[in-house]
């Protein structure tokens, strides 16, 4: 397996990493941002207020990507082992 092989293995796992984690983490910060608006305007400073509302967004949103989620994950896998199958 030569330098370029390897470059290209790593260029795909992070760009299935990126599919997968980016709804959710921009589900996250969504939501974080819309608390932290709704602070300002009423002037509530409290820090724990953030938590719940953003972990119920993001396990519902890991709950509706997870198929998506799946998906890209098998697909990456299904990539690495044709490559392993043909040795390279």
């Amino acid at each position: 397996m030569n330098g370029a092989l390897v470059l290209d293995v790593a260029r795909d796992g992070i760009f299935t990493f990126l599919k997968i984690g980016a709804p959710v983490l921009l589900v996250a910060l969504g939501v974080g941002l819309a608390i932290s608006l709704v602070q300002a305007l009423t002037q509530i400073q409290e820090q724990t207020l953030v938590f719940v509302p953003k972990i119920i967004a993001v396990f519902t949103s890991l709950l509706l990507f997870l198929p998506f989620m799946s998906d890209a994950l098998a697909g990456y896998m299904a990539r690495i082992a044709e490559r392993i199958a043909t040795g390279g």
